[in-house]
């Protein structure tokens, strides 16, 4: 079977990594059983480009029950989990092109090889394979049914190419899914972002100041997440409501050209570039940690940075000195890449659990409405959505009280008044 993987003497490891991941995603299971059965992607060739992580290989099993043939590369050179990438291949079978720090040029070897299987569907985490398709790949457009899309990154690319008229296919964002970006995003990425800052550092949170760079809902779940630590959290902010937000929710509040200045640890979660510049590491104090808990390493100018530096040396995994000509030390982290996936192992399964579902139910969807959807960015219909976060409630063992008839006439109706 073709793949491009680390080493599959790996698999035995991996296996075992993606079983406790399943055994924590009671709603992907739930559809991978109904798939099973059903069989509404048999014949459909899907190729994903996301983190190839434990969690991602049960929504991978769960694609291959319902029928379709899989071609899966990493989203991420730092966020593999080579033992898993080892098991999908060994163990279940499916072509996966992946290894844990490859280079560029390796990354978008595997992100053609993937479309070389010319896949009707696409899954992205990050539009990668979407803009492949739209600039080298045009002739396979013809034959593609759809794509979905996970990341506000990713989808913000898709409306843009929307917007340009540059968009040949319909696209599901599933990030829009409020059972993803509430739960996923929120309590996910403020988990997982925090797990990879103290296995990178083993610094204590308690009394740092954290600066949290964008209150989108990964910044809201960071800082929800490191004031649960003990640390004091800034928030810097573009947008008045958002940055209105952080205040309410009882943030202080202030420029990035401030917050710099007195941050002991900085976390981009914007999705934008360049938000830390080099005149902004300029600024920083000793000693200041900086990391990435946005999407692309273009959050911050790590590349500006290391022009600058007299000295850089990697104390821990993860962890780099950088040392500017005044003598003062920044410490970085993951190269700017997403620190949860690059020093942790990402969000937890119990929460990707709904982000997976969401992709799985999307490519359905895509299937069933094949010819039927113009070329456009769509969300997840809402019956989908409700029916997922129905069938977490049920896996959590919690019930929930449904409105009478007389209930629902009342909120339907104007007749009554007050």
């Amino acid at each position: 079977m073709k793949s491009d993987i680390k080493d599959k003497n790996l698999a035995p490891k991996g296996k075992l990594k993606i079983e406790w991941a399943g055994s924590q995603m009671k709603v992907l299971e739930l559809i991978k059983r109904r798939f099973a059965i059903e069989k509404p992607l048999e014949g459909i060739t899907l190729g994903a480009c996301l983190h190839v992580t434990s969690e991602t290989a049960n929504l991978m099993t769960t694609l291959k029950a319902g029928g379709a043939n899989l071609a899966l590369c990493a989203s991420n050179p730092l966020s593999t989990q080579d033992d898993v990438a080892a098991s999908l291949i060994e163990d279940f079978g499916i072509p996966t092109f992946a290894i844990r720090g490859e280079d560029k040029d390796t990354y978008y070897k595997h992100l053609n090889t993937v479309m070389d299987f010319h896949p009707q569907i696409t899954m992205d985490d990050g539009a990668d394979l979407v803009t492949l398709l739209h600039t080298e790949k045009v002739s396979q457009l013809k034959d593609v049914i759809g794509s979905s899309e996970e990341t506000t990154t990713g989808v913000i690319r898709l409306r843009a190419m929307l917007k340009d008229g540059t968009l040949k296919i319909p696209v599901m964002a599933v990030n829009d899914s409020p059972t993803k970006h509430m739960f996923d995003n929120r309590y996910g990425t403020g988990q997982s972002t925090i797990d990879g800052i103290i296995r990178a550092t083993n610094v204590l949170l308690a009394g740092k100041k954290f600066v949290v760079v964008g209150y989108g809902w990964c910044g809201r779940g960071l800082a929800q997440r490191a004031r649960g630590m003990g640390s004091l959290v800034i928030v810097t902010e573009v947008n008045p409501l958002k940055a209105l937000e952080a205040t309410m929710d009882g943030f202080d509040v202030m420029p990035i050209d401030q917050a710099v200045k007195i941050a002991d640890i900085i976390c981009t979660a914007t999705g934008n570039k360049t938000v830390i510049s080099v005149a902004h590491f300029q600024k920083m104090k000793n000693g200041a940690i900086v990391a990435n808990t946005g999407h692309f390493n273009v959050e911050f100018d790590y590349e500006g940075l290391i022009k600058i530096a007299k000295n850089r040396r990697t104390l821990r995994d993860n962890l780099e000195e950088i040392t500017l000509e005044d003598n003062k030390k920044i410490f970085v982290l993951g190269e700017g890449r997403l620190i949860n996936l690059a020093s942790a192992e990402g969000h937890p399964p119990d929460v990707m659990d709904m982000s997976f579902a969401n992709q799985a139910l999307a490519a359905e969807f895509l299937v069933k409405n094949k010819g039927k959807l113009k070329p456009g960015v769509y969300t997840v219909p809402k019956e989908l959505d409700d029916m997922i976060a129905q069938l977490k409630l049920k896996s959590l063992g919690i019930s929930i009280d449904t409105l009478t008839e007389e209930q629902k006439k009342y909120l339907a109706s104007w007749h009554e008044g007050t």
